[in-house]
């Protein structure tokens, strides 16, 4: 009879506990949805996202959620396609009755959908799309980005090429808006620096079609053109078929000087692995190694620890966005739309890649960038960057008045 007393006396006490020790949820929770490539060759970008979203949804919820809400997440597929992209932020905004929306890869569908998000009434993070337009032409008070844009990426690498022997200059990139844009600023941003550089003509330069899987075609262009440097802002499957490929064929050959605006992501490194070759000057918008901060260290080790592998810039693109909201929603005092996005003008928060300032004028992120020669290591499984070469982000921002944002 006594153990029964003191058994009905210590259940509730369990009961008492456990209660007291589960958090505390508002309610509604807080809904936040992402969009990125999910399926299709660029799907790897879209899978690594939704890695850095998860660990941060659950670090958070862990401690004690955003605002005292706890955190849903809602994750589409955009395919890489504006049409579909413009469903999947609809679907998340009118029919899940999202707070937040995070995501986009691609520049053309940025670029495409950012000029609907205001009738969506729902603030977006853009954190890989690096097109200036989103943060320019189009810019508007519901989208911020959060990831290092074309301009920022492009100028360090001109500041590169400006130190090279490198006198004429070609180029290879998506023929879209990302390609075209990278070449421009490319040419204009190393003109300046280095007044007697060449640049080919449009029609010597290579923009294969987007769904390009042979570049055979275009690499035998680039070799026979005369160059000595070439600036690849392919990225995705379309940089991983071309650099299989250009190796096979000699571009590698140490005749040309080659920089890859995106050769760094971890995506290209994994699939690549040691086929990468050795040497190249590649650019990136997170490094997992250039930051040796405690907040980047606990980030890397916390996603190394889950899922073995190390994070990519789109899985610290969709992390970093998730914290930056909850910055914003702390500093606004609640989860209302139209108060974040007050509060995330002018915002400055520390990101595993390091401290970013959102300029509230064109609501671009300060950040540095990331450069590095591809090497390898016994270490890692993929190509590390050795040196990295860290470039201010005053350095290759340009200014808002440039911007050519009209909010």
């Amino acid at each position: 009879m006594r153990k029964g007393i003191i058994a009905a006396m210590v259940l509730p006490l369990v009961v008492i506990s456990l209660v007291l020790a589960a958090p505390a949820w508002s309610a509604p929770t807080v809904k936040v949805g992402f969009v990125y490539i999910m399926s299709g060759p660029f799907s790897a970008y879209g899978q690594f996202a939704k890695k850095g979203a998860e660990l941060a949804v659950d670090e958070i919820n862990a401690a004690g959620g955003i605002s005292g809400h706890k955190v849903e997440a809602f994750f589409e597929d955009s395919t890489g396609k504006p049409d579909v992209a413009i469903r999947a932020l609809r679907k998340l905004v009118f029919q899940e009755k999202v707070d937040f929306l995070i995501g986009l890869d691609s520049s053309g569908v940025a670029k495409t959908v950012v000029p609907s998000i205001p009738q969506m009434k729902t603030p977006l993070i853009i954190t890989h799309a690096a097109t200036p337009d989103v943060t320019g032409s189009v810019c508007n008070r519901y989208v911020f980005r959060i990831s290092v844009n074309l301009p920022q990426n492009v100028k360090a690498a001109a500041m590169l090429a400006a130190g090279t022997d490198a006198k004429t200059w070609t180029t290879i990139g998506p023929d879209y808006a990302f390609g075209h844009q990278s070449w421009e600023y490319f040419e204009k941003y190393l003109q300046v620096m280095k007044p007697d550089a060449n640049f080919l003509p449009k029609d010597a330069v290579a923009f294969p079609p987007f769904k390009t899987t042979d570049f055979n075609p275009y690499i035998n262009k680039i070799m026979q053109s005369g160059a000595d440097g070439v600036l690849v802002s392919l990225w995705g499957g379309n940089l991983i078929d071309f650099v299989r490929q250009a190796q096979e064929m000699g571009l590698f050959d140490g005749k040309r000087q080659v920089l890859m605006t995106l050769g760094a992501a971890t995506e290209v490194l994994s699939a690549l692995g040691d086929k990468m070759p050795e040497g190249l000057w590649v650019g990136t918008r997170y490094w997992f190694l250039a930051n040796d901060s405690q907040r980047n260290q606990d980030f890397v080790k916390a996603y190394f620890d889950r899922y073995g592998e190390y994070p990519s810039y789109n899985a610290h693109g969709a992390y970093g966005a998730l914290y930056t909201y909850k910055a914003a929603a702390e500093k606004a005092g609640g989860i209302d739309k139209e108060k974040v996005i007050d509060a995330l003008e002018g915002l400055t928060v520390e990101l595993p890649v390091g401290e970013i300032t959102i300029r509230p004028e064109d609501h671009q992120a300060l950040s540095d960038v990331s450069w590095g020669q591809t090497a390898g290591h016994a270490n890692y499984p993929i190509r590390i960057l050795n040196p990295v070469k860290i470039f201010k982000a005053g350095d290759v921002t340009p200014s808002p008045a440039d911007s050519g944002c009209r909010k």
